[in-house]
């Protein structure tokens, strides 16, 4: 990283300590509800897609408070202290709703503002920003590489508790990191509420939050069972009252967003735009990425052959797959993108994504025989994963961090975090849609990886066709 600003290596230790927390938990999630709470399939798989679609929900508010009134670096402490809770509450069974808010809840405050940080590191138009963003995707992976080993390891063999106690660890240390190397995340241009050291005014703002959103957390997961009630016994004409006031909420909102937007240049507006339907194509490539939690996952513990000479390995150990993969390409992708980039040959924002979607439909025709074969034979060589892996890699590396990368190239300079917000909210779209998939399509009759490919790809080649007006629209950035 020595040709990138140095913050670049704080914020790639502290994302990958809080990948480390995701990820570890992520990884025990789906298998801790259906092996050890005995719930079902389905309903684990509805709890896995509600949690990690407010997972991705909740940064365009985090995003919205960091721009307007909190400022990135103290949002980024919000989220990490609600997080480390969160993770620790994981390990006590009768607090797993309370848990899974404190995630939420601390994951809108923490992730849009740590990629928006980032592409605050680079100058407009530093071509190194894609490389940057590109290695701090490895942090990412770094992360998620070690927390199923270590983290599947303590919950599936010696107990789900030290699982999740592990990634609440993972949460501090990063936080910790944080810390320490505040110093070295001066932007490349100022913002009104940058903050090089958090001061006593700062820590009384954050710690006042974060107490306050985890009593409310609390609060709500107690009364929640009685609203729910409420709800169900309510009268028509109530219920419409109480969706008539959530449509004011929104269209407040909405009202507020357009008049920000009416105050950009029309240059600003058409980028924005851009990013809007570019975010629409990625529900597509995130629906079936975001099987390797849920449907990826059972099928590695119910139909993968896992013996391993007298050893049966974790089912969790398969989620370590794809960020190795990154690992080991990242850093390939980090400096053929600059060189390519510097090239005649190019390729703008919309192209790179597009080939990813279609490389990742490509990893579901791989899906889609292994299932054929498993309904035939029982349980499968593990390298039918591996190769679904390695495909699905190499459609992230082509997406993913291209994403967070233009959001921050695209965004008007005073709405970056409201739009990373937005940004990874059609990203909880896709994780809603990645866990109940199975379900919403059985009534076709078409098995899920089929649906994927053609899902995967069909978005994939239309965007291609569509990426000469978009990068238009984007006034040539690249």
């Amino acid at each position: 990283m020595k040709n990138h600003p140095e913050g670049l290596t704080v914020l790639f230790f502290t994302e990958m300590w809080e990948r480390f927390s995701y990820y570890g938990m992520r990884a025990l999630l789906v298998l801790y509800l259906v092996n050890h709470l005995q719930i079902k399939r389905a309903n684990a798989l509805e709890i896995y897609a509600t949690y990690t679609a407010l997972v991705y929900l909740t940064p365009f508010l985090g995003g919205y408070l960091a721009d307007r009134y909190l400022g990135t670096h103290r949002a980024i402490l919000i989220g990490a202290i609600v997080m480390a809770l969160g993770h620790f509450a994981m390990a006590f069974e009768h607090l797993l709703s309370v848990a899974l808010g404190l995630l939420v809840a601390g994951n809108g405050f923490f992730k849009p503002n740590i990629s928006t940080l980032v592409g605050q590191l680079y100058p407009p138009n530093d071509i190194r920003r894609d490389s940057g963003f590109t290695l701090f995707y490895m942090g990412i992976n770094l992360g998620a590489f070690l927390s199923p080993l270590i983290c599947g390891t303590l919950g599936e063999v010696f107990g789900w508790h030290y699982g999740f106690a592990a990634a609440g660890v993972g949460m501090l240390i990063g936080l910790a990191i944080f810390l320490y190397g505040q110093s070295r995340l001066a932007p490349a241009i100022p913002d009104r509420l940058h903050r090089p050291q958090t001061s006593k005014t700062d820590w009384l703002w954050i710690i006042s939050i974060s107490v306050l959103v985890s009593l409310s957390v609390w609060v709500i997961s107690i009364l929640w069972p009685s609203w729910v009630q409420v709800w169900e016994q309510a009268s028509p004409s109530a219920r419409a009252g109480i969706w008539g006031l959530l449509a004011l909420a929104g269209g407040y909102l909405l009202l507020r967003t357009w008049y920000r937007l009416s105050l950009l240049s029309v240059e600003e507006r058409g980028r924005m735009m851009a990013i809007l339907i570019l975010g629409l194509f990625v529900i597509f490539f995130w629906m079936g990425f975001e099987q390797a939690g849920g449907t990826l996952n059972l099928f590695a513990d119910k139909l993968t052959d896992r013996q391993w000479f007298n050893l049966e390995i974790p089912a969790s150990y398969f989620q370590s797959l794809n960020p190795l993969l990154i690992l080991l390409l990242a850093p390939l992708f980090s400096v053929f993108w600059i060189r390519l980039d510097q090239s005649p040959y190019a390729l703008s924002i919309p192209v790179k994504m597009a080939l990813g979607m279609i490389i990742l439909g490509l990893g579901f025709v791989v899906m889609a025989l292994a299932q054929a074969h498993a309904d035939t034979v029982g349980k499968v060589s593990p390298w039918w994963l591996v190769m679904v892996y390695l495909l699905h890699t190499v459609g992230e590396l082509l997406l993913s961090p291209i994403g967070l990368s233009m959001v921050t190239k695209l965004a008007a300079s005073q709405m970056v975090s409201l739009m990373m917000g937005v940004w990874f909210g059609f990203m909880a779209i896709a994780n809603y849609l990645a866990g109940t998939l199975e379900g919403l399509i059985q009534h076709w009759n078409i098995p899920l990886y089929w649906f994927l490919v053609f899902s995967s790809c069909g978005a994939g080649f239309l965007l291609l066709l569509i990426s000469p007006w978009l990068q238009k629209l984007m006034h040539h950035v690249r």
